[in-house]
């Protein structure tokens, strides 16, 4: 799925818009345990209380693709025959209707996942969206799209907080019950690709990128193992490190972060809604322009097919942190604007390692503005200045 695509899902998440007609679920305290269902009629619901469970459903659709919302492939024999596939065509084409399918799928993933001492509510529902044909002045519809969503949310106490009693027309310290948070995990199925359902892929949610929950994965959908965008970052520069060995310099490093942001900057202005993805071996050619030789350019795409699997593709905001530029030594921390990276020179200097940072334009010391002082070699430079021209 696409931004553009995800973007027109998420515009369904309002009362008026949506075919949404009940929404199921179930309580699960910390002992894993269900406490109570949940199979309600949105009709029967005050506006304020729809919009709360729509937010937390839409919730799963939020986020950056690679990151947060993570594509979820099924293999052909999965799809042909498999009881974690069955079980979610079962969901999608009861409408969750079946109690069953439903009762299987809380277990599923009740067996597996621990969202904290106070456990978390799994919402459902299903919706079936009328898809309209764009670019033309019609009411027909392109075809039908009839997908499940399912959000995961922690449950935690209420906090202490000063309240006001009506009956006795005073305020008073309370912390009263328990209170659903944010969705933590969740997905949709199938995926809505090129505007129709695509059941070989589903749409994975996680609040946090670096918590992945990959028993919920398991589980649920048994496609293997997935890499966060962090455990990503830290495979590339392993791979960087190993393969490249002694041609791993500051230059070439340098350059692999400026061409990966530039490539980020170009997509996000061209407000192209597909996500933007590299083969090895475009990231090999990236390598290559910044120096390094043949032969660990061949290490480099062994390593990242062992590493990423075989026709792996790469997220390049997952291989760089695109908002920082970090350069570490023992003795100091220097953080530079990633656009600006170029202006930082790794050098050798009569026998010793020095990082230079041009000083052309303002300074600062602790908040303190620092004066232009001139050294002697500068005074000497500058008296010799006029008769050296001359």
């Amino acid at each position: 799925m696409n931004q553009k695509e995800i973007n027109e899902l998420r515009r369904r998440f309002r009362p008026e818009k949506n075919a949404i007609s009940r929404i199921y679920g179930c309580y699960v305290n910390g002992n894993r345990e269900i406490v109570s269902y949940l199979d309600t009629s949105l009709g029967l619901m005050p506006e304020e209380e729809v919009e709360l469970y729509l937010e937390r459903l839409k919730k799963t659709l939020t986020g950056s693709l690679g990151k947060n919302l993570i594509d979820i492939v099924f293999s052909t024999k999965q799809v042909m025959d498999s009881d974690e596939h069955r079980l979610l065509s079962d969901l999608r084409n009861s409408q969750l209707q079946d109690g069953d399918a439903r009762e299987a799928f809380y277990r599923t993933v009740i067996d597996q996942l621990d969202l904290g001492e106070h456990g978390y509510l799994i919402l459902l529902a299903s919706d079936v969206y009328d898809v309209p044909r764009r670019g033309r002045d019609t009411d027909e519809s392109e075809n039908m799209f009839s997908y499940i969503i399912c959000a995961l949310c922690p449950v935690k106490d209420a906090g202490y907080e000063l309240r006001y009693f009506h009956d006795a027309n005073e305020f008073h310290g309370s912390a009263i019950g328990q209170m659903v948070d944010n969705t933590a995990l969740g997905f949709l199925f199938p995926a809505f690709d090129d505007r129709a359902a695509n059941i070989y892929n589903a749409l994975y949610y996680t609040r946090k990128p670096g918590e992945l929950h990959q028993e919920l994965i398991d589980a649920v959908f048994r496609t293997g193992p997935l890499m966060s965008a962090e455990e990503q970052r830290e495979a590339f520069h392993d791979v960087l490190s190993e393969s490249l060995a002694e041609e791993c310099g500051y230059e070439l490093l340098r350059t692999v972060h400026e061409q990966l942001l530039e490539r980020i900057e170009e997509r996000r202005e061209e407000q192209n809604p597909e996500p933007l993805s590299l083969t090895p071996r475009e990231l090999c050619d990236i390598l290559e322009n910044g120096g390094a030789s043949a032969e660990r350019l061949e290490a480099f795409e062994r390593s990242c097919g062992e590493r990423f699997g075989e026709n792996a593709v790469l997220s390049p905001a997952n291989l760089i942190d695109s908002k920082r530029f970090e350069i570490i030594t023992p003795e100091a921390r220097v953080m530079v604007n990633p656009s600006c990276s170029y202006v930082v020179e790794y050098r050798v200097i009569d026998g010793r390692k020095y990082l230079l940072i041009p000083a052309e334009h303002d300074v600062t010391v602790n908040g303190m503005p620092v004066r232009a002082v001139s050294g002697p070699e500068e005074d000497a430079g500058t008296a010799q200045g006029p008769e050296s021209e001359g």
